[in-house]
């Protein structure tokens, strides 16, 4: 399909935006390229198609642009394109529709204005996103993906030409590859020069948990060199790629007071509750991921499955691909990363009530019996993300909340068939046949859990013992 061109231009910046979030490799969710002008929808399989009833704006703005949409849209009224904003504050209660806009600096000037004029969003708002980290750039533009459009690819050879780049007195000394680095923008004032590469995210993810926990209860311990923070599930560790300003690492280092934000030393999922350390300094941030590789760390967690888990260690080989929800296969296949966990103990309990799951915003899922479920104590071990979500549901054991993995199993139930990975020999499956499975399987389930499952990390422990720390009781009890 050839690209759709409108030309437009600002008074003083003029703005190119350009592919969709596939080519991002490790931000592999799907996200939402809005445009100033005609529409491009690119399916979850990397298709391009027109939607029905788009229009071009009416807007006078002049810009090269294409919008990408993970999921039907309503194409806004000509001159309405945009919703309303105003600031990031006060935290929404629901996330909005993800949109990550990829821009083309073909002016310079300061970042602020910049983001406000090609984008037509207001200045406080913009100043919010740069503070909440969630605004990238490059020296030069990375290379576009497959599904680029001519258009596209013409933009980024044009921007990316050698006579180009070696006019550009930033990027003496560095490599192409190099200068494509995305790194965030920390100031409001920041000059963008011609061709800098922008990444946008301006619906970042939202965690309104954050405002509602008593953070001072929630430490277990402080020391010199690092804290121990019993983690509310509905939170992020560190922050996400779009926000870092509500995270456990900040909120954490303001109820102690602390003069530098908490540093990540590990990471358990959002939906996870428990044990977590965040280190004072880089120097003991390093010493901690020294600890892990070396295997020093142990940590033990609490489960709350749907069915009865057996005692023993479980293995499972782990498709190498960082897309959720993790596939896990219980015959060996080449290249698939093994994992391994072992139950310590299970036991019944009872299955939540309908109180405690509605203040957790525990979701259904389907599961036909909900008198009992069973907490399993396990020792993980192997790291891998997803690790103890994906295998107990593979034991069709899924974790009591966990939407992202549950609904398979309880389709699994009725038709063994439709999981292309249930107790049958994929190896012998042919190359083409398993990624189209894995495709199928993938495009059906995995929505992320709103607030927690029935998980808990709720031991760590490193130094043979010197520390041990312990979570308080799971939600669930």
């Amino acid at each position: 399909m050839g690209a759709l061109n409108p030309t437009l231009s600002f008074p003083t910046f003029l703005v190119s935006s350009i592919w969709s979030s596939g080519w991002r490799g490790p931000m592999a969710f799907k996200t939402l390229v809005r445009a100033l002008a005609p529409a491009l929808v690119l399916s979850p399989y990397g298709t391009l198609a027109l939607p029905s009833q788009s229009q071009p704006s009416l807007r006078r703005l002049k810009c090269r642009t294409f919008c990408t949409n993970s999921s039907s849209i309503a194409v806004a009224a000509p001159g309405d394109c945009y919703p309303e904003y105003d600031r990031l504050l006060p935290c929404p209660s629901h996330n909005r529709s993800p949109r990550v806009e990829h821009l083309v600096v073909l002016e310079g000037g300061l970042v602020l204005d910049f983001i406000c004029k090609a984008l037509n969003l207001p200045p406080l708002y913009v100043a919010d996103l740069i503070h909440f980290g969630a605004v990238y750039y490059a020296l030069v533009c990375p290379e576009p993906p497959p599904t680029a459009t001519p258009e596209q690819i013409r933009l980024f050879k044009e921007v990316t030409a050698p006579s180009v780049l070696k006019k550009r007195s930033s990027i003496k000394g560095k490599t192409v590859r190099e200068a494509q680095k995305t790194f965030r923008i920390a100031h409001v004032d920041e000059f963008v020069e011609s061709g800098t590469y922008l990444r946008v995210h301006v619906h970042p993810k939202r965690f309104p948990r954050c405002y509602e926990i008593d953070w001072k209860s929630r430490i277990i311990a402080v020391t010199e060199s690092f804290v121990v923070l019993d983690k509310p599930a509905g939170t992020s560790v560190g922050g996400t790629t779009d926000n870092v300003e509500e995270s456990c690492a900040t909120f954490a280092s303001r109820a102690l007071g602390l003069p530098i934000t908490l540093k990540t030393t590990h990471q358990i999922d959002n939906c996870t509750e428990g044990c977590v350390v965040l280190a004072k300094t880089k120097e003991y941030c390093s010493i901690f991921h020294g600890k892990i590789r070396e295997k020093q760390v142990k940590k033990l967690y609490l489960a709350l499955a749907a069915a009865p888990v057996p005692v023993g260690i479980i293995s499972h080989y782990m498709r190498p691909v960082n897309i959720a929800p993790r596939i896990v296969s219980t015959g060996f296949v080449r290249g698939w990363h093994l994992c391994q966990l072992e139950v310590l103990e299970c036991c019944e309990v009872p299955w939540p009530n309908a109180t405690i799951s509605a203040q957790y915003c525990i979701q259904d899922c389907g599961w036909p019996s909900k008198g009992t479920a069973y907490e399993c104590k396990i020792n993980l071990l192997t790291g891998k993300t997803h690790q103890i979500r994906a295998q107990l549901a593979a034991c069709g054991a899924p974790i009591v909340g966990d939407s992202m993995y549950m609904p398979a199993v309880v389709k699994e139930m009725k038709d063994l068939l439709v999981n292309p990975f249930c107790e049958r020999d994929i190896g012998g499956m042919s190359l083409e046949d398993r990624e189209k499975a894995i495709t199928e399987w993938i495009s059906q389930y995995g929505k992320e859990p709103s607030v927690a499952i029935g998980l808990q990390a709720c031991q760590i422990s490193w130094d043979e013992g010197e520390h041990f720390y312990t979570a308080g009781a799971p939600w669930w009890r």
